[in-house]
Parts: C-alpha cells; sequence; structure tokens
C-alpha cells in the first residue's frame, strides 16, 4: 500500500503531466469544475479545481462529497495511474478507478486522458 506522500507525489505527477497538454486544447475541453480524489485504504480526500488555466494544486479535505467531480482509487492504483503503469480506461472498467461526474463531465475528461 502507497503512503500519503506518494499518493501526493502522484497527484503532482498528473497535475504537471496536465500542464504539459496544449493550452487551446485543454481549454477546448475543461469547464471549471471541483475534483475530490479519494483514497479509501488510506482514508484520505485531496481537493483541486480544474479550470482553462490548468488544475490547482491539490489539498487534503475532510468533506469528500463536494467535489462536482469524485475520483475514488486505491493508493497503489493512484501511483500506478500516475507513472503510466495502469491505463485510466482498463482501471475504470475493472472497477479498480470509479469517477462520479455529470454525463458531459466525463466525456470532456475522457478526451484529456
Amino acid at each position: 500500500m502507497a503512503n500519503e506522500e506518494e499518493c501526493r507525489a502522484a497527484l503532482d505527477l498528473i497535475r504537471t503531466r496536465l500542464g504539459a497538454v496544449d493550452p487551446e486544447r485543454f481549454a477546448d475541453h475543461v469547464v471549471e469544475r471541483t475534483i475530490v480524489c479519494r483514497v479509501p485504504d488510506l482514508g484520505l480526500a485531496w481537493r483541486s479545481r480544474i479550470h482553462a488555466g490548468g488544475l490547482d494544486p491539490f489539498e487534503i479535505t475532510a468533506d469528500t462529497g463536494d467535489g462536482q467531480v469524485r475520483v475514488t482509487v486505491g493508493s497503489d492504483d493512484l501511483v500506478a495511474l500516475a507513472k503510466d503503469e495502469l491505463h485510466a480506461g482498463r482501471a475504470w472498467a475493472t472497477g479498480r478507478l470509479k469517477i462520479e461526474a455529470s454525463f458531459r463531465d466525463l466525456l470532456r475528461l475522457r478526451r484529456l486522458l
């Protein structure tokens, strides 16, 4: 099981990777949303905000239900996703990654992955 520091590093890596996407392409597919990433095996959740300018830094939150996009993933899977050792589509299809969002938001996110 990955620890809190490894998960934070994984979230930072994902944030950096999204920052490398062409700004025009990114802005075309993103609307402002709050994102909560829950890691149940650690009992932790991080909150961020995605917008046309990028993804804000993740901060630990106690309110895991306040995000417009809610992601639930195990600590090891989060690290594997960040390192491209696990494909997001495969993780979602097998239940290792759960995403709660509106249908439109899911389509937008899919274009970025």
